[in-house]
């Protein structure tokens, strides 16, 4: 992996806690930067009136799509009853990928600003290291990783969906389920800045979130459950950025720094 070792960590509850500790130190980052802060919301405002747009003409319209997509229950007594869970199905899985696919587009609109906001929290912690790309080829390298994690996402989504109509279990489990996997995908896409300022590439990436998966998953649960809420994605999206930069350095990838230690100079 580019010499990069997987570093040894807390697993299970411990790891998952661990994470969930990247997540307030990023917001505690922010909170005390508070003009890195403002210059991380305007890609996230520009992104949410975008979405806001795109949430609204779906809720106005699910019924119209539900129908759209089955169309085997044309001849149904109870097709109204079922069309319109179907459509409440359909708004469900829009905001879920709503959640997700606004931190990939936010980083994309947002790339410069992320970038700096990034690399001023490892300047924090004692120096920023690795490969400086061209904006350009950062931002399209962006825009192509976020679509396939996207094709990623709709991978699971989709069984997740189809199970959710099943009694019980789609009330339950798939939920969860549904959670954990959006939170995985959502660390992906904020560790991707600090982990490409490394020189890893997105198979790398994929493979570091997998082996110290109960810290992946305690950052970006906790985050996708906090994004559901409208408007707190935009407040949270800087000290998202701030806590995925401190995970990468501090937990997924210490080795990458100059002398292969995670250094932690400064109070976080």
């Amino acid at each position: 992996m580019s010499g990069i070792e997987r570093p040894a960590g807390r697993r299970g509850v411990g790891g998952f806690a661990e994470g969930i500790g990247f997540c307030l130190r990023g917001l505690a980052w922010v909170a005390r930067h508070p003009r890195w802060w403002v210059f991380g919301l305007i890609p996230a405002l520009i992104a949410l009136v975008l979405y806001v747009a795109a949430l609204g003409w779906l809720g106005t319209h699910a019924t119209d799509v539900a129908a759209w997509v089955t169309p085997f229950a044309d001849d149904w007594s109870w097709r109204d009853v079922f069309r319109t869970l179907v459509g409440v199905m359909i708004v469900v899985v829009g905001l879920a990928l709503a959640v997700l696919t606004f931190t990939a587009v936010t980083l994309v609109i947002g790339d410069p600003f992320y970038e700096k906001l990034s690399e001023k929290v490892e300047e924090d912690l004692g120096g920023v290291p690795g490969v400086d790309l061209p904006f350009w080829s950062s931002l399209l390298r962006s825009v192509r990783d976020s679509l396939v994690t996207l094709w990623y996402v709709v991978l699971f989504t989709v069984p997740l969906f189809v199970l959710g109509f099943v009694p019980v279990v789609g009330q339950t489990v798939v939920p969860v389920a549904g959670a954990f996997v959006s939170g995985f995908f959502l660390t992906v896409e904020l560790t991707a800045l600090a982990m490409e300022r490394r020189g890893l590439r997105r198979k790398e990436r994929f493979a570091l979130l997998r082996s110290n998966l109960s810290a992946s998953l305690g950052f970006g649960v906790p985050l996708f459950v906090a994004f559901m809420v409208p408007f707190l994605s935009v407040v949270l999206m800087p000290g998202a950025v701030a806590g995925a930069a401190m995970l990468v350095r501090l937990r997924l990838a210490p080795a990458a720094l100059p002398g292969g230690q995670a250094r932690d100079t400064k109070p976080v």
